[in-house]
């Protein structure tokens, strides 16, 4: 799920809450983004202090980023049987379950999914403003089949859920959901919607020159959103 994990990395500096001068330390290389060196700073807390979740959710988010799905998972669970109450750590552990899922074999592929949407699910309930959950349950449903607990159905509530939150989002999302069902004058009416009252949200923009390419419709609309893109600077996170 590369939406879902790009999503939970914009949210990870905000986990860790510092304790002592190490977890500063090891959470400024993080936001550095010097990984190599902020693996091996948490690798230290975490031998010192094995019961600390922040440290085996970095690691965790750090395994993600490098690839190393086995390691993300390892870590995610340490981190959550930890701190069973928070909904930033079950997401992400729900996103490593589904990297797992996406590689595993056919045998295997059901029962990381069940994780993945257990654990995505459970985050939501922790927590439910945590529209990176909800935004990753979409995905999940949209491409799960019903033995695994997916369904269009589903995805659709979901969306209406972020966007009674964030109507911006919630939009976006909605408009690729109609996208994938072929309903592509409502995911345009829907980007349209938007733009009328933000001519110039970068998101709506951007999604508008991605849905033409995705159909084929209206690619000089398309075009001429994308080329608007490229005047504005995009929204931080």
């Amino acid at each position: 799920m590369p939406l879902l994990r790009a999503l939970l990395l914009l949210l990870a500096s905000a986990a860790l809450v510092s304790a002592t001068p190490a977890d500063d330390a090891a959470l400024a290389l993080f936001q550095a983004k010097k990984y190599p060196e902020a693996r091996a700073a948490f690798e230290q807390i975490a031998a010192a202090s094995p019961d600390q979740a922040a440290a085996h959710y970095y690691l965790g988010v750090l395994a993600t980023r490098r690839g190393d799905t086995d390691e993300a998972v390892a870590q995610l669970e340490r981190a959550t049987t930890l701190a069973p109450a928070n909904s930033l750590y079950f997401a992400e552990l729900g996103g490593a379950y589904g990297s797992a899922a996406q590689a595993a074999g056919l045998f295997s592929k059901l029962g990381w999914a069940k994780k993945c949407r257990e654990a995505l699910e459970k985050s939501v309930a922790l927590d439910p403003a945590n529209l990176a959950a909800r935004n990753g349950l979409v995905t999940f449903y949209q491409q799960a089949p019903g033995i695994a607990g997916g369904g269009m159905d589903k995805a659709y509530a979901e969306a209406a859920e972020i966007r009674q939150r964030d109507p911006r989002l919630g939009t976006t999302i909605l408009a690729q959901l109609y996208v994938v069902d072929k309903k592509y004058d409502e995911a345009f009416a829907l980007l349209n919607e938007l733009l009328k009252t933000s001519p110039d949200n970068y998101v709506a923009l951007f999604c508008v020159g991605r849905t033409a390419a995705q159909t084929g419709q209206r690619i000089d609309y398309g075009e001429k959103c994308l080329r608007r893109c490229l005047e504005l600077t995009p929204a931080p996170g």
